[in-house]
């Protein structure tokens, strides 16, 4: 029996030296007093230290001297194709309300359709077409301001939006663009103050 007892010892010693490197053997005495929670700084059952699973820093790899963020000319893409998404959304709403509007009188026929269907598509387009250039002008301004001043913070948001209304609004008048800069900038300014609430309420508190 002892030789039996040896030599299955000494078959786990061999695998233990071939796939581990001969891991070391714990009592029920020494695994009682290993914490069920947290990391301790060698754990019993993996024979690896878990420090080094800790994950303290951000796990993407950027290239040299690149943001974390992306900047207002990769944002301008996703600006500019989900305003006319919202727009032709919108306007498609919009559309289908006129559409049903005018032609309440009339029973429902092909002509009563082609019609509802010739509005929701004009509107969608007419909406699709202004929401599209708002974000337009707007993204370009931004990109624009960064660069020639070299941050990225909420002066450029807020002067691009003001001169995104004075620019759409240029055809109405000085009035227009009185009226376009002033809604510009009440938007814009609503927009950094949402994005900076928290910074605010922090330092309230």
């Amino acid at each position: 029996m002892d030789n039996n007892s040896q030599g299955s010892g000494g078959v786990r010693a061999g695998l233990g030296g071939l796939f581990g490197g001969g891991a070391p053997e714990y009592s029920n005495t020494e695994l009682a007093g290993v914490p069920l929670t947290g990391m301790s700084p060698l754990s019993p059952y993996l024979n690896v230290d878990p420090r080094y699973l800790v994950q303290d820093t951000d796990e993407f790899i950027l290239p040299t001297g690149a943001n974390k963020t992306r900047g207002r000319f990769e944002l301008a893409f996703f600006t500019i194709g989900g305003s006319c998404m919202t727009g032709a959304a919108l306007g498609a709403v919009n559309g289908l309300r006129m559409g049903l509007k005018e032609t309440r009188d009339m029973v429902w026929s092909k002509p009563r359709n082609v019609q509802i269907l010739n509005m929701v598509t004009r509107q969608g387009a007419s909406w699709a077409n202004s929401l599209g250039s708002v974000a337009l002008l707007y993204s370009a301004f931004g990109v624009v301001i960064e660069k020639a001043r070299g941050a990225e913070d909420d002066i450029n948001t807020v002067a691009a939006g003001t001169l995104t209304g004075m620019l759409f609004k240029s055809g109405s008048g000085l009035k227009g663009v009185a009226r376009g800069g002033l809604v510009g900038l009440a938007l814009s300014g609503a927009y950094a103050l949402y994005n900076n609430w928290d910074h605010l309420a922090g330092h309230s508190l």
